[in-house]
Parts: structure tokens; sequence; C-alpha cells
């Protein structure tokens, strides 16, 4: 037996688009008595314009802060009373909201992303707007100002793509912005993207598709086409041909690098390869780096790397951190020279059979609950648009060889393809600089 054919899957899968342009996708599981809900938009960071950066994410907040069925709050509290769980994110590309409820409960979740997607702008008044202001602002102190190495993407994108590049800010964007943002200004963003033809609903669990889209028809049915917006610019990009480095000074634990390739864009054969060729790398406990860097050396403390998989332009990371006290120059030298042997030498097939199986185990495991598999068929649905791709993901992992992943990574991840944000502690500069004080 071929490994593609050990690792296929077949989850049902059913489509019907609504007279509006709502795409409904289903995926039938009647061993479960959960259905997972998700509405995902197509409207992320990358739809913004300059001076007009977080609208997206502030509406993560906004959608949950009522509409003419449902009072602030309403949302969370008639689901989680259920025991659902419920929340939403965003991305560069799109914007998610997503429950997962008990099957009795489906119409209800259904009404109520309904009710929002056709009304929410009956309750974004001037104080919602001004509440969730300071919400997001206070989200930035938590997760990202008041974090040691919190601003490496506010760093890191701009670096790797430049700053008017549609991925060159990050999905919760600037401030500055959304303080000079008026009521006109976010019900403007609103009407333009949130409708049902820029939209896809996705439900995984224990329902019939045809259930399903009675109820798609019943509660979203009426509400009107937006006429699906312009589609921003192409972020597509090609690979840098030159080295990027931004030196950092600032008050963290330690030196570290973040360093940030552009790749392939998702999906395709070329991320997969991509994939494989990082997780061998740097992903796991026996990666290449792991191994060079922190056990035979101990020149970093901690080493790890992933990719991003985006439907323009992908992003592929390597992060390490030196052990404190420690320059960070060592440990970059050292990963450099690892990583340049790996693209000379090349693969061997056990690390690439190790790899695949690794990044295999994750997606299996995330297909393995309804709303793993809810959010992979919304996401195919929106980007490249054909949710049945699903059924096709492990194949076309299994499929990737040693000679594809030496191909990638000569194509995408030598060292002067990449950004470099690297940090220094402020008490080690001082040190450098003569000025530390007993």
């Amino acid at each position: 037996m071929t490994a593609a054919a050990e690792t296929r899957i077949d989850l049902p899968i059913v489509q019907h688009t609504l007279a509006n342009g709502l795409r409904v996708v289903v995926n039938p599981d009647p061993l479960t008595g959960v259905a997972a809900v998700q509405v995902r938009y197509d409207v992320g960071s990358r739809h913004e314009v300059p001076g007009r950066t977080g609208f997206a994410h502030l509406f993560e907040h906004l959608m949950f802060c009522g509409s003419a069925g449902a009072a602030s709050g309403e949302h969370f509290s008639q689901l989680q009373r259920l025991g659902a769980a419920v929340n939403g994110t965003t991305s560069f590309d799109r914007t998610n909201y997503y429950e997962t409820v008990p099957v009795e409960a489906l119409p209800l979740a259904l009404w109520l992303e309904a009710d929002r997607m056709a009304t929410l702008l009956e309750a974004v008044t001037q104080e919602s707007l001004d509440t969730q202001r300071e919400v997001v602002k206070e989200e930035k102190r938590q997760s990202y100002d008041n974090q040691p190495y919190g601003d490496w993407g506010f760093r890191g994108f701009p670096l790797l793509f430049g700053p008017e590049h549609p991925y060159g800010h990050l999905p919760i964007g600037s401030m500055a912005d959304l303080d000079a943002a008026t009521l006109d200004d976010v019900h403007a963003f609103f009407r333009r993207h949130y409708g049902p033809d820029n939209a896809v609903l996705a439900v995984a669990g224990g329902v019939a598709a045809d259930e399903v889209f009675a109820l798609a028809e019943k509660y979203f049915g009426s509400i009107p086409a937006i006429g699906r917006p312009p589609v921003p610019a192409d972020p597509a990009v090609p690979r840098l041909e030159s080295p990027r480095t931004e030196d950092v000074v600032t008050d963290v634990p330690s030196a570290a690098l973040f360093r940030l390739w552009r790749a392939p864009a998702e999906p395709s054969p070329a991320l997969d390869a991509v994939r494989v060729a990082i997780e061998l790398l740097a992903a796991g406990s026996s990666s290449r780096l792991e191994n060079a860097l922190t056990r035979r050396t101990s020149v970093a403390a901690t080493v790890h790397g992933g990719v991003s998989g985006l439907p323009g332009v992908s992003v592929a990371q390597l992060v390490l951190y030196a052990h404190p006290g420690a320059e960070v120059a060592p440990a970059v030298e050292a990963a450099d020279t690892e990583i340049r042997r790996f693209l000379t030498e090349g693969a061997e097939a056990i690390e690439v059979a190790t790899a695949k199986a690794q990044i295999e185990s994750g997606q299996l495991r995330r297909l393995g609950t309804c709303a793993g598999r809810a959010d992979e068929l919304a996401k195919l649905a929106l980007h490249p648009g054909d949710p049945t791709a699903l059924n096709r993901r492990l194949d076309e992992l299994a499929a990737v060889t040693e000679a594809d992943v030496d191909a990638a990574a000569r194509a995408w991840l030598a060292p002067e393809f990449a950004a470099d944000l690297r940090y220094r502690p402020e008490t080690s500069a001082a040190a450098v600089d003569g000025s530390a004080v007993d």
C-alpha cells in the first residue's frame, strides 16, 4: 500500500450557494451530538487602506456588541449557557466567527450569525465604537506592548514586505488610525465587506446537509447581496534577493533572532515542501537546528520554526533565543552554517518521512474535531474556492519527495533571502557601550 493510500481521507462534503451568494458547506457527521458553525468573511487587514488600518480586527469585537435581535453580549451568553464554545479571529486575509453547539442549538447559532450580518450597524453607535476602540488598545498593550518580543510582528512584517504591502501591517492595525476613525468610516467598512456574497458558512457535525441548507435559507436567504468589493492589490511577491536586518535594543530577557522568509502561497505543492523543510530544520525536538544549537553545542537556549500559510505569499519563520547574558550572533552563525549544510547536502529520506508524519499528525488531530473541520472547510471555500480540497491535503503531503524539499529549501530558505530581527537586552547594550552602572 502506498503512503498516499494509507493517509487518504474521504470526508463527506456537500455544498450549496444561496441566491444572495452565501456559500454553504456542510460536513455531516452522524456520530456526534454537536455542530460546529463558522462564518468566514473575505476581509482582513489585507483589505484595508493606509490610514484606515485595524478595521477588520475592530469588527471582531463589534460583532459581539449587539444587533437588532440581540443585545450586547447576548451572542456569547445565549450560546454559552448551552455549553457552546464561541469566539472570532482576524488575520491578513479573513475574519472568522465560530461556535460549537449542541445540535439542538444550531438554529439559534445560525439565527444569531444571520442577525448580526444583516443588522449589526443598528447597534454600532458612537458609544459602542468608543468602547471597543479602548478594548482594542488594551488588547494591544497586554498582548504586544507589554510582552517581551511582543513587537516582533510590527517590525518583522514591514521589514519582510515593506510597509505599503498588503501584508505589511498586522491585523490589529494602528491605534492612531483607530483614534481617527469616525462612525461613518466604520459603518462604510462594514457595508463594503460584510454581506452574504462575501462570506462562507461552514457547518460540521451531527446534522444533515439538507437541514443546514434549509436553515441557511431561512435565516440568511433574505439578506441582500452587497456586491463583492474589488479585489485588493495582489500580495504575491518574489522572495527577497538580499538580506534585510534590523537590530532592536529593548527590555527583553535575552538576545534573540526572529527570522522571516517569504514563501509560496497556500495551498500549493511548493508550500508543502517548504513546510517539510522547516519541520525538519527547526520545528521538532529532533530537528537539525535543535540538535546542533541546543544539544551538541548549547549555543542557543531554544529554537523553533513554523510556516504561516497565506493565499498571497506565505511566511516561514525561525526563532532562536540565546542564553541570558549571551549574545545572539554565535547562535545565528551556527544556525546559518547548519542551514547552508542542509541546502548543499539535501534532506535525508528518514528526515523527510519523520517531518511529514509530524505534519500529518497535526492535521489529523485538527480534523478529528468538528470545529477543526468547519474551520478548514471555510478556509478552503474562501481561498482557493474549493472545500473538497480538504480530502486531498494528506495525499498532497504524502506526495512530497526529498527532491521537492531540497528544491523548495534552496529556492526560499537561504539566509540571504531572509529578513532578520535581532533583539538585544538594554543591559547588554549598556555594557557594550561602556555605560553600565554598578
